[in-house]
């Protein structure tokens, strides 16, 4: 792995890693509210799951960027593989907020998440190097890989988006009975997008940053953490008897 660093010092920039240290703590601290607060049902061990596999790739690039423990190397494939769960992780709960089973779709998307895991953790060219930026990591993919990943990750938020909007509508039509449900399943798609369109609108306004989308947007994905957390849990979630 080669790194580059296009700073010195130390800078507080939106990414930088003083920024991703504290995001990783937020994050495991409000996993770690979950689990204290919330029965571990379906939406709990979700919520608890995403929280952590957000946390862990914030922790993965911080040392990336900085070192101690493992090889950098080895932090960009623990990154990659924390993030590789959550599309399937989202698609999930939004069946579970929707009340759908779909077996057979979500054995599809943990499967195809499987897939790109064991090529991120076994396949020893599966990156070819990194960069620091002083504001965001880029972790560097070879083309074909870039676009195959590009594919799966983008492809099952968009589902998961179309999915969210299908059910809710039809989920409307029984009545005011299950307007908690909708709203819930609405905040689901908010969060999606609350950290979806800043990144769009950060690439548009400069071209430069998507090559560190994957940093970018898990960077502003302490927001969709905040809504999971503070807003659809509260509503939806099985809160633990605490005496």
């Amino acid at each position: 792995m080669h790194k580059r660093n296009s700073s010195s010092g130390t800078q507080l920039n939106c990414f930088s890693p003083p920024v991703m240290l504290a995001t990783f703590t937020a994050e495991i601290c409000m996993a770690g509210y979950v689990l204290w607060c919330y029965r571990l049902n379906n939406i709990g061990r979700l919520a608890v799951s995403m929280l952590a596999f957000l946390g862990l790739f914030q922790l993965s690039e911080y040392f990336v960027c900085g070192g101690a423990g493992m090889s950098s190397e080895s932090w960009s494939r623990t990154g990659y593989a924390a993030i590789t769960m959550l599309p399937p992780l989202g698609l999930h709960l939004m069946c579970v907020l929707a009340g759908k089973r779909r077996r057979w779709l979500l054995a599809a998307a943990y499967a195809s998440a499987a897939g790109f895991i064991a090529y991120f953790l076994l396949y020893h060219a599966a990156f070819k190097g990194y960069q620091c930026t002083g504001n965001y990591v880029i972790f560097q993919l070879g083309m074909h890989p870039a676009i195959a990943y590009g594919a799966y990750y983008y492809g099952w938020i968009v589902a998961t988006l179309g999915l969210g909007l299908y059910w809710a509508g039809q989920v409307k039509t029984r009545g005011k009975k299950v307007l908690l449900q909708v709203r819930t399943i609405y905040a689901l798609i908010a969060g999606y997008l609350i950290f979806l369109l800043p990144t769009a609108l950060a690439n548009s306004v400069k071209p430069e940053t998507r090559r560190g989308i994957p940093s970018i947007m898990c960077g502003f994905a302490i927001l969709f953490a905040l809504i999971l957390t503070f807003y659809i849990l509260p509503r939806i979630g099985k809160k633990r008897q605490l005496t």
